[in-house]
C-alpha cells in the first residue's frame, strides 16, 4: 500500500483541503480485482482530527443553510452523510442498494462496467422542495452518482449540492455529471 500524497495536490476547496484528503488515502493495488488501484478512505474516517476537519470544510463550502436534509449513498457516503448532518443539525436520507428498505421505494438501475446496479430511496424520503446535499467517498465513472441525482429529484427533493471527498478526474464523472455542480475536496 502507497499514499496518495503530493505536494501538488488539488480540489475544489484549495489545495490545504486537497492535501488533507491526500495525506489519509492509501492506494491498495489489485482490490477488488487484478489491475484495479482501490483508493482506501478508511484512514481519513478513523483519523479523529482529520476527520472532523474534512466535514467542517464540506459544511463550510457549501454553507449551514444551503440544504435541508443529506443524502448518503451506500456504503462508505453513510459515514460522510452522518457526519455532515449531526454538524449542521438535519437530517440523513440513506440510498440503499436494491433491496434492503423495509418500505415501498423508489428506485433506479444503471449500468456498471460488467453488469447493472439497482439504487432504492424511500419513497417518503423527502417533501416537495427538499434541499438536498449528496455526498459520497469517491466520484469515479458518475454512473452511481448521476442514478442517485435521479434518484432523489425522483423522489421529489431538488438536489442543493454534490460532494464528495475524492475524485478519479481521468474517469470523466464530473462531466457525466454536467451541468449540476460536483465539488471534490482532492482530484487525482
Amino acid at each position: 500500500m502507497t499514499e496518495t500524497h503530493s505536494t501538488a495536490a488539488r480540489g475544489d476547496s484549495g489545495p490545504e483541503a486537497a492535501r488533507l484528503v491526500a495525506s489519509r488515502v492509501l492506494d491498495v493495488p489489485d482490490f477488488p480485482k487484478p489491475g484495479v488501484l482501490f483508493k482506501d478512505l478508511m484512514p481519513l474516517f478513523a483519523d479523529g482530527k482529520v476527520f472532523r476537519e474534512v466535514i467542517d470544510g464540506i459544511v463550510s463550502y457549501h454553507g449551514r443553510e444551503a440544504f435541508d436534509v443529506v443524502v448518503g449513498i451506500e456504503a462508505r457516503g453513510f459515514v460522510v452523510a452522518a457526519a455532515i448532518a449531526y454538524a449542521t443539525g438535519v437530517g440523513v436520507v440513506p440510498v440503499r442498494k436494491a433491496g434492503k428498505l423495509p418500505r415501498p421505494a423508489h428506485s433506479v438501475s444503471y449500468a456498471l462496467e460488467y453488469g447493472e446496479a439497482t439504487l432504492e430511496v424511500h419513497e417518503d424520503a423527502f417533501t416537495a422542495g427538499h434541499r438536498v446535499l449528496v455526498v459520497d467517498d469517491v466520484l469515479a465513472t458518475g454512473g452511481t452518482a448521476e442514478a442517485t441525482l435521479d434518484l432523489v429529484e425522483r423522489a421529489g427533493g431538488t438536489v442543493a449540492g454534490f460532494t464528495v471527498l475524492l475524485e478519479l478526474g481521468f474517469l470523466g464523472g464530473r462531466e457525466r455529471l454536467a451541468p449540476r455542480p460536483v465539488h471534490a475536496l482532492l482530484t487525482v
